[in-house]
């Protein structure tokens, strides 16, 4: 079984959801973090960081400044190497488990995500995380590596990947 589990699919099928999911219905020691949309009156206006250990930063948001725009968000790649790297780093030292979530447009922006990444893969530990569905050099590169496998979420999949994920966490455990 690989040691990093990557999903990917279109927005909205549900990806970060079933990560929070899996990750409660398991015993390991997890560290990193995963992204939550903001929204006001029922239209996204951003993303934040959230760590497994509670922590928060905005990731990107309509009403921010910064150099680094994707769509109609501005990427602050400063809250995203204080706290999504820092969590990432520190989940490399002290955790069983590497949650990255995601490794996107918005995140690629920095290069000390990207080392992150790189860390985080080649040391050996399980990680379990989505990455973008779209073409990128830096996520096709992730993607295509041997200690990697990519699950694709739709909404009608979403049981039997869901399965997969716990399979997946459960063979990581005995595996510990």
């Amino acid at each position: 079984m690989k040691r990093a589990l990557l999903l990917t699919g279109q927005p909205g099928t549900g990806k970060t959801a079933l990560v929070r999911e899996a990750l409660a219905r398991t015993r390991a020691k997890a560290g990193g973090f995963y992204t939550e949309e903001i929204r006001t009156g029922g239209i996204r206006q951003g993303f934040r960081i959230i760590t497994l250990d509670g922590q928060e930063a905005v990731l990107a948001h309509v009403n921010i400044s910064g150099p680094y725009q994707v769509s109609k968000y501005r990427v602050d790649t400063d809250a995203l190497d204080r706290v999504g790297v820092a969590a990432l780093r520190q989940a490399l030292k002290e955790s069983d488990l590497i949650v990255i979530d995601e490794i996107g447009k918005m995140e690629l922006l920095s290069p000390q995500f990207k080392e992150a990444v790189t860390q985080a893969l080649n040391s050996g530990k399980r990680v379990l995380g989505t990455i973008m569905l779209d073409r990128h050099p830096f996520a096709d590169e992730i993607k295509r590596r041997p200690e990697v496998e990519v699950l694709l979420v739709t909404r009608d999949n979403r049981p039997e990947v869901m399965k997969k994920v716990l399979d997946w966490l459960a063979f990581s455990q005995s595996d510990a």
